[in-house]
This record gives structure tokens, sequence and C-alpha cells, in this order.
């Protein structure tokens, strides 16, 4: 074992080992339980476009906007407070990595001699961590320049045709087993969650873990490969953002606009049934109208035969006196309704010279 000595144990009076140690663990800690929350909310891409939208517009407090679009300047704020976070913790972690061949020899020994369960979970969480602190700093540093580009579309596109499918794979893989990991380690070393029986509650603890990972890894997978649809089928209209929003509203100019103008449809159908109405009107009125016509028109002719008789019977006065009284007769013929048949046609024989003198 004096091989595998490095330096001589010397005690140490400061506590800033100590004070770097609980910083690394409440800033894991923090980062741990924030990918968590965020691959929940990520994962509402299974359920929908509509769902991630409206997720995506809520993280951009689009309910606090008069428009619904949002404030993209929110996200910024987030992924600027969560990069610095994971600076400072991969800075802190750092100071426990084997930082050369033959510390990561002595480690590697150790681990095939011990074959302890933690420490290979350590070793695990230092290679992520290592993996992490490339490719998360590529996705928080796409994020933090392009926070208004979060909606199914833009998101999908960035994975497909901006070829991040496979960074955020890796990356996925190594985010889930170094947070459960890193979480199930906090609470071995500061005691949470041990009760009376420690090895016991290891064993409840690593179950937990286990059943965790493979959760949240296979919602992570089910998203992604929902990203990578919905890329496939948008490449055609890359950069295009998702339209319709949970809280899309309409501006009061807008709506003060459409509500002065007027309503063409509306109106249509009333200028059709007045014409309508017109039309019935005319039609109902015609017949009457033709009827008055004709009954003016036999008034007038009734008036005509009159004075046409009455001329006739003084022209026919002046002729011969007696041919007034057979046009009397003839009037009188003419005026009773139902005549008497008489054979004495005297009458006729009066009339006829009436009308040759006519």
């Amino acid at each position: 074992m004096e091989s595998y000595i490095i330096e001589e144990y010397k005690p140490r009076s400061s506590r800033l080992p100590a004070r770097l140690d609980l910083a690394q663990s409440g800033t894991g800690l923090i980062l741990g339980l924030f990918m968590w929350v965020h691959m929940l909310l990520v994962g509402s891409i299974i359920l929908g476009k509509g769902a991630f939208d409206f997720v995506a517009k809520t993280m951009e407090l689009a309910f606090l906007s008069d428009t619904g679009h949002g404030y993209p300047i929110a996200v910024f704020f987030a992924v600027s407070g969560v990069f610095t976070l994971f600076i400072v913790h991969a800075l802190l972690g750092m100071r426990k990595f084997p930082i050369s061949w033959r510390q990561h020899r002595i480690m590697r020994d150790q681990m095939q001699m011990m074959k302890h369960t933690d420490t290979n979970l350590w070793y695990i969480q230092a290679v992520t961590g290592f993996i992490m602190f490339f490719a998360g700093s590529v996705h928080l540093y796409t994020m933090l320049v392009n926070p208004g580009s979060i909606d199914p579309f833009l998101s999908a596109d960035r994975v497909v045709s901006g070829n991040y499918w496979f960074l955020y794979l890796i990356l996925l893989i190594c985010v889930e087993l170094h947070a459960s990991i890193g979480l199930y380690r906090l609470c071995m070393k500061w005691g949470w969650f041990t009760g009376k029986d420690a090895r016991a509650s290891r064993k409840k603890l690593k179950k937990v873990k286990n059943r965790l990972t493979i959760f949240f890894l296979a919602i992570g997978i089910l998203a992604l490969a929902m990203f990578i649809i919905i890329g496939f089928q948008h490449r055609s209209n890359a950069g295009e953002p998702y339209q319709g929003s949970a809280y899309q509203k309409t501006s009061p100019a807008v709506e003060e606009k459409s509500a002065s103008a007027p309503d063409v449809d509306a109106e249509k159908p009333a200028v059709e049934s007045s014409a309508a109405h017109m039309a019935d009107t005319s039609h109902d009125t015609t017949p009457a109208a033709s009827e008055e016509a004709s009954d003016k028109a036999a008034a007038v002719t009734h008036d005509t035969a009159d004075t046409h008789d009455t001329a006739d019977t003084h022209e026919a006065a002046a002729v011969d006196p007696d041919t007034a009284d057979a046009h009397d007769a003839g009037a009188n013929h003419e005026t009773d309704p139902m005549p008497e048949t008489s054979s004495d046609g005297g009458a006729h024989d009066v009339t006829q010279p009436a009308t040759e003198t006519h």
C-alpha cells in the first residue's frame, strides 16, 4: 500500500475544504432536482405539440403578457442562473478528479480490489460529469443566445436540421446517470433517509435511484424521439415557429377594428331578405293592380258605351221621332235582366231601323 501513498498525511486546520464540499453538495442538489423537473417539462412533448407549447410559454411568463407571446428575457435569466450553478458545481467537483495518470491508476486498482458498488458509482459520476462539462455547456450556451426559440417546431428543427440529436442523446444519458447517482450519494453522505438501519436504508435508496433513473431515461428517450419525428416532418419549413398558443390574444387595436367593421356576412342575408320581401310585395300587389286597372277599363268602356248609346239615341230622335220610342224599348230590353219572351217581335223590329239609321 505504500506505493499508493502520494503525500504524507498532514493535519489541516483550515475549514475551507469542508465549506467547498458543502457548496458542491448544495449546487449539486439544486441542479439534480432542476434536471428532474426539466425532464418532466420537456417530456410534455409526448402529450403533443400544444402541451409543449403551453409549457414553453408558461416558462416565458406568457400569462403576464397582453399579447400572449411571453417574455423570452425570463428564459435568458433562468438559463443564466442555471449556467452559473453548472460552472460553479463543475469547478468544485474537479477538486476530487484524478488529475494525473498515476492517480487514475490508483483509483482503478482500488476499484478492482474492493469491488464496492458505491465506489463504482462515484467513478461513473466523475466520467459523466466530465462529459457534461462540454456537452452541457454547448446546450446552455445555445439556450442563452436563443431564449425565444423554445417551441415544438423550433426545438425540433434544432434537433434534426441543426444536427443536435446526437449531442442531446449523449447529454441525456450523462445527465440522468449523474443526477440520480449524485442525489443518492448526497443522501448517504449527509445521512438523509438513513433511518435506524443504515444498511437497509442504503438498499432501499439504491432501488429508488435505479427506478428513477429508468423512469427519467424513458421519458427523455421518448421526448427525443418525438422531437426527431416532428423535426423530419417540419424539415421543409425549418425555421418557422409554431403558430397557436394557449395564451395567444388579440391586441386591443385589432379587437376595436374588428368590432367597428361592418359584418358583411350579416348584411348579406338582410339585403337578400329585403329583395325577397320586395319581390313578394310586388307579386302580391300585381293582381290587385291588374284587377283595379281592369275595373277602371271596364268603367271607361261602360261609360263610353253609355255615351255612344246616348248619342245614337239623340241622332235617331232627330231623324225620326218614332225611333225614340223604339230606342226606349230597346233600352228597357237591355235593362231587364230576364226579359219575357213574346211572340210579338215589335220591339226588335223597332230597334232595327234605329240601328240602320245609325
